[in-house]
């Protein structure tokens, strides 16, 4: 377990190498709608990307809450982690779910760079957030062969760089099994062999550079030896990479919520309007106090959801609360943030309108506010299901 001290050397060391990618980077890599290759190079080079994986496994073996530092960081610094984040919750399905003789075959391989895990195949066109209803089917080619998969997912970020993909199937389907979370299965694709071979990768444009695609599965085989735990239990392996991918991205929500926070701040102190700096005026100045406060409560969400997980306490409803929290605060955070600096907010040189624009998915991505909603309202307060 990391110290307090380690965690504010690490924060410092990601903050300096983020100064290495500035704005500049960013704009260029959204005009041409590149992938930010070298900075994840830079993540990976620098172990950040490792940092779950256990230390036998040749990662640095530290915990969530030292991955949210980092992920902060990066949002903080005005850079995007969500070029890469994947590998970091990716991984919890295959550390906690996979066979040793997986983990000794891929595991060291991703901690020194030589493999990148950061494909999360899940949601399809037909079933959105209500994943019970996939559709995307595996079957064995005899009682020891292949799986053989047919099917198609979207909204499924980083395919096209990324080596390995965790992938969500129907090795049962649903009306045949007795709820409807059974049935599912998780394979571990090779990404290099199954492209052409039975998988076709489409780019989706989207409003902002998130290397977002489409999937399509014709008879792709997967050997068998790619099974990640035991067939039809494959939901609840997912859910535990869910919790942690929730807790992740609320913490890149932090540090979203963060520069904005900062950039109105010192924008308010220098900016003159008649006189004096617009940061004197209350009308200005309150709503930057307002989202600092909501950001602060959010963050202390985040905490205590990670720090559930990491003693293995259940921790569904605080992954998603701190989810909802921190991507509100940060869209706050993000809207007084353009106010603030009036037109200049949406000129692309100052990067307030990309980031508005990166941090609004989180509204809708990983999950969606108002499917939390729901699950708060269910699960802690025994209100009838309402889908």
């Amino acid at each position: 377990m990391a110290t307090p001290e380690q965690y504010q050397d690490i924060r410092d060391a990601v903050t300096k190498l983020c100064a290495q990618f500035p704005g500049e980077y960013w704009q260029g890599l959204e005009k041409e709608g590149d992938y930010p290759t070298d900075f994840v190079r830079a993540l990976t080079e620098s172990g950040y990307l490792s940092i779950l994986i256990p230390e036998e496994y040749g990662g640095a073996g530290l915990p969530l809450s030292v991955a949210c530092a980092v992920l902060e960081e990066i949002q903080r610094s005005g850079c995007n982690a969500g070029a890469c984040h994947a590998q970091m919750y990716t991984m919890g399905t295959l550390l906690r779910h996979g066979s040793e003789q997986q983990k000794l075959q891929y595991l060291p391989a991703i901690a020194r760079g030589e493999l990148r895990l950061q494909a999360f195949g899940v949601t399809e066109p037909g079933s959105g957030t209500d994943t019970t209803r996939i559709k995307t089917r595996a079957r064995r080619d005899g009682p020891d062969g292949d799986y053989i998969v047919s099917g198609q997912k979207v909204f499924i970020s980083r395919t096209e760089h990324s080596d390995l993909m965790i992938l969500l199937v129907r090795t049962a389907e649903r009306e045949d099994v007795a709820r409807p979370t059974e049935g599912m299965s998780v394979l571990l694709v090779d990404m290099r062999t199954a492209l052409g071979n039975g998988l076709t990768i489409r780019p989706i444009k989207t409003m902002m550079n998130h290397a977002s695609t489409e999937l399509f599965f014709d008879e792709l085989r997967v050997p068998a030896a790619n099974l990640i735990g035991e067939e039809g239990r494959g939901f609840s392996y997912i859910m535990d990479g869910m919790n942690a991918e929730r807790i992740l991205i609320a913490a890149e929500c932090i540090g979203d919520a963060r520069f904005f926070i900062e950039h109105a701040s010192l924008y308010a102190s220098e900016r003159e309007v008649f006189g004096r700096p617009i940061g004197l005026n209350q009308g200005v100045q309150f709503p930057i106090a307002r989202a600092h406060i909501q950001t602060e409560a959010a963050d202390a969400i985040v905490k205590r959801a990670a720090g559930k997980f990491e003693r293995g306490e259940p921790c569904g409803s605080d992954a998603n609360m701190a989810k909802l929290l921190a991507s509100e605060a940060s869209w706050q955070a993000g809207d007084t943030c353009i106010q603030t600096f009036g037109g200049y907010g949406f000129a692309t040189e100052y990067n307030i309108e990309r980031k508005f624009r990166e941090t609004r998915l989180y509204q809708v991505a990983p999950i969606s506010t108002n499917l939390i909603l729901s699950h708060v309202a269910t699960h802690d307060l025994g209100l009838p299901k309402s889908f």
